[in-house]
């Protein structure tokens, strides 16, 4: 007889639900597995045929046991940070490739706020097409937002966390502001007697801090989600639907994509994309080399170049940011500052995209991290980062 659930992953599937999906140990298959929990829409690849994962054998064994600055062996590191997959591209190729037992090439897993700056991407593209200027305000384009914390502020604003926003990324919190976000995303189980509202309703209800916009850098993940109500308004089309013609298939995505949705279909682009290891590292790959896949521009050139040059030192300085000293966050994509110019994407439980354009090195790290913040604030991260982009694989 096959293993059962239980078998081969320690507890029952009933026993994963909206509750407990983000803790250990249900995480490690619920974050391979969002849609079985989390209403979704699906973006498509042009080329869905499975992957096969870098096969080193012995040569990768070697390569997790070798000591590494920043942690005893990378073997240690994965175990610790719970990973779930793990790769390195060099030069477009994938030179080292680990995944968990329960992970694979072909597993899409859910990125976190990684999304953000997927979703940033897309904007960017409808920028260099004349459809959204960063300088209007957001009320231009959603005329609804007039009356809240969305109302005076611009597109830019929101694009580098710069929104003066009176709400707390409180993750832990049930009684928060952010767990009622959550319940407007179907991510959390509504609480009883509650009356259900949407994304949208949610966002709306958002009130202005106490600063002016434009001010120190403030993270906070409404931001995204009205950057892809925004998206929605001024296309006309749904937002899987414009990233799987715009960005999924031009850059040559192998495997198949989901975002979540609300109750009446508007998607988490804060933070609810699954997509492979594979995939997500090509995006890292498209950005380092200008943008362009076989000829074609898919994402501009000049939008790279103020992504990865501009970005306020002193705003980030101004947020009290622990890690990266030195950083810079720039349309949803996080410049650390150092010489080598790597930036990255981060994602809570332990999502990272990081791009080392001076060793064309694209790292890729998805993890079930039971801790939110596990290596959000850790220094050893990027050392170990830029070990590894330096090394010979």
């Amino acid at each position: 007889m096959n293993n059962t659930f239980q078998d081969v992953h320690g507890f029952a599937r009933r026993d994963v639900t909206l509750a407990n999906w983000r803790t250990a140990p249900f995480s490690r298959w619920a974050f391979h597995n969002v849609r079985d929990l989390v209403p979704t829409a699906e973006f498509r690849s042009l080329r869905p045929e499975p992957e096969r994962a870098l096969d080193s054998g012995a040569r990768l064994d070697a390569r997790l046991e070798q000591p590494l600055e920043g942690a005893s062996t990378l073997r240690a590191y994965l175990e610790k940070a719970a990973a779930d997959a793990f790769l390195v591209m060099r030069d477009g190729r994938v030179v080292l490739e680990h995944y968990a037992p329960h992970s694979g090439a072909n597993a899409r897993h859910i990125v976190f706020s990684i999304s953000k700056s997927l979703t940033a991407l897309l904007s960017g593209i409808l920028e260099a097409e004349g459809v959204i200027d960063p300088d209007r305000p957001v009320s231009h384009y959603l005329p609804e937002a007039r009356g809240g914390a969305y109302g005076d502020c611009s597109v830019r604003d929101v694009l580098d966390m710069r929104v003066s926003l009176d709400f707390e990324e409180a993750y832990l919190d049930p009684l928060s502001a952010f767990a009622r976000y959550r319940r407007a995303m179907l991510w959390n189980p509504p609480q009883p007697g509650e009356t259900p509202e949407n994304l949208a309703d949610f966002l709306l209800t958002l009130q202005k801090g106490p600063g002016p916009h434009g001010g120190p850098f403030a993270y906070a993940s409404p931001n995204s989600d009205v950057l892809g109500l925004l998206i929605e308004r001024v296309t006309g089309a749904r937002f899987a639907d414009l990233f799987e013609t715009l960005l999924w298939q031009p850059m040559g995505a192998r495997n198949d994509g989901y975002v979540t949705v609300d109750a009446i279909g508007t998607p988490r682009t804060a933070g609810g994309m699954c997509v492979t290891a594979r995939d997500l590292a090509r995006v890292g790959e498209l950005l380092r080399t200008g943008g362009t896949v076989g000829g074609r521009q898919v994402v501009p050139e000049r939008w790279i170049d103020d992504m990865t040059r501009n970005g306020d030192r002193e705003a980030w300085r101004a947020g009290r940011n622990v890690a990266l000293p030195d950083g810079r966050y720039r349309s949803q994509w996080y410049q650390t500052g150092e010489a080598d110019g790597a930036y990255c994407a981060i994602g809570i439980h332990g999502q990272w995209l990081y791009v080392d354009p001076s060793t064309e090195t694209v790292i890729v790290k998805l993890s079930s991290q039971d801790d939110p913040l596990g290596d959000e604030t850790n220094h050893d991260i990027f050392t170990l980062f830029r070990t590894l982009s330096r090394m010979t694989l």
